[in-house]
């Protein structure tokens, strides 16, 4: 059953619709110096193929923001279109001001609230860019962050709460800071003349309770869509884990219109894998299909281990490398659920359940794995071949079932 999603307006990015009915949409942003172009040219195609379908970029200085047009021209160049949202702090009023095409060939701005004059005696860089954005028709995400906020409104909030007779612990008076960070921009926004419909919001914290309370509070009190993430998650296991568990509650509960993992990159690593991570979240939940899912038992005694790991890993791999091809010729293959099991335990029941599986023999089992295909068991494989053959009668599957949907799509 598809999960309700809260109401909210619908914002265009350059072709990408965010909010309302449309899909949950996946962002990322490059590590690279904007000012070196082909190392950031290439780290937004990587995202991009990687299924990114927005990429924010820094334009954080005058090298920067000469940059983007170049930037932008080659990807389109190398024939891959996606938004490109330029990410401005401190200076971004006189950044969009002097370099108009970096201004006009920016798909959205990001603007920080906190890192800008908003807060002080006037707003006028805030209106600046807001301006800007209103003059070249783009939209801007309004993104608060509890690392740089806004701190004339969390010292207001501070003095009122000390003077109450029931005073609220700081860390809430911090979560009210933040919505109303927010909510008070965005108003702003609208009145130097942008439009309801060119405005996302986030609020973005780095614990997940917080991140749950200020997003539900956010979601009742304004229906500009939401983009949704935890601000330095972390790196490895603590990042994944963490954007997992609060992104989950929220989109179940039908929060969020855009969604980023931003995890801490591992030296030289692959910055891809925040966008992977963002499709199986969204995957797990069943609310977007981006590839096959293969399950897999954890493996135990009764398992031939390496057998097992070898072959699941291959058919991962296999799969993965296959969907550039079957994306485009078979539609609807990402829904696919493809089966390997290790033993006679839970293999035949799980194989059943999936579209296509394999329930490997155990330790001490028959050495024979039969196949099973839309429930119903197709055949034994035997011999040194198993794997071959398996991907072998994958393959047929694939073509038998999804090749219909061609002429459809």
């Amino acid at each position: 059953m598809p999960i309700p999603r809260r109401k909210s307006a619908v914002c265009d990015i350059d072709g990408v619709k965010v909010g309302g009915d449309h899909s949950i949409v996946v962002q990322s942003m490059t590590t690279t110096d904007t000012a070196d172009t082909a190392s950031t040219i290439n780290q937004v195609m990587d995202l991009a193929r990687a299924g990114s379908e927005l990429v924010r970029v820094t334009v954080n200085t005058n090298k920067a923001a000469e940059a983007v047009p170049t930037i932008v021209k080659s990807l389109e160049d190398f024939g891959v279109r996606v938004p490109i949202i330029g990410d401005f702090h401190y200076n971004g009023h006189i950044l969009l001001k002097q370099y108009p095409e970096c201004a006009r060939l920016l798909a959205k701005y990001r603007i920080n609230p906190g890192n800008v004059n908003i807060g002080k005696k006037h707003d006028d860089n805030f209106r600046t860019m807001i301006e800007v954005a209103v003059e070249h028709q783009k939209p801007v995400r309004i993104g608060v962050n509890w690392g740089s906020l806004d701190q004339a409104l969390l010292t207001k909030l501070m003095d009122e709460n000390a003077g109450r007779p029931d005073p609220k612990d700081a860390a809430e008076v911090t979560r009210e800071a933040i919505v109303l960070s927010a909510l008070n921009s965005a108003e702003a926004a609208e009145r130097y003349g942008l439009r309801h419909d060119q405005i996302i919001l986030s609020a973005k914290v780095s614990n997940v309770q917080d991140l749950v309370t200020v997003y539900r509070d956010l979601a009742a009190r304004c229906d500009y869509p939401l983009h949704l993430g935890l601000t330095e998650a972390g790196m490895g296991n603590k990042g994944i884990v963490a954007s997992t568990a609060g992104l989950a509650i929220l989109l179940q509960e039908g929060i969020g219109d855009t969604i980023r993992v931003s995890l801490t990159p591992q030296p030289r690593g692959d910055r891809t894998e925040e966008v992977r991570i963002c499709q199986q979240i969204l995957q797990s939940l069943d609310i977007r299909s981006f590839k096959p899912q293969v399950t897999a038992c954890p493996g135990c005694g009764r398992t031939t281990s390496t057998f097992f790991q070898e072959m699941a890993n291959e058919i991962e791999h296999y799969l993965h490398n296959q969907m550039p091809v079957w994306k485009s010729s078979y539609p609807g293959v990402e829904k696919l659920n493809v089966a390997v099991m290790g033993c006679v335990v839970n293999g035949p029941g799980e194989s059943k359940h999936s579209d296509i599986g394999i329930s490997l023999p155990g330790t001490f089992e028959e050495p024979k794995a039969p196949v099973y295909v839309d429930g119903r068991m197709l055949l034994t494989l035997k011999g040194d071949t198993i794997v071959r053959d398996f991907i072998g009668i994958l393959n047929d599957y694939v073509d038998k079932r999804f090749s219909q949907n061609r002429d459809v799509a």
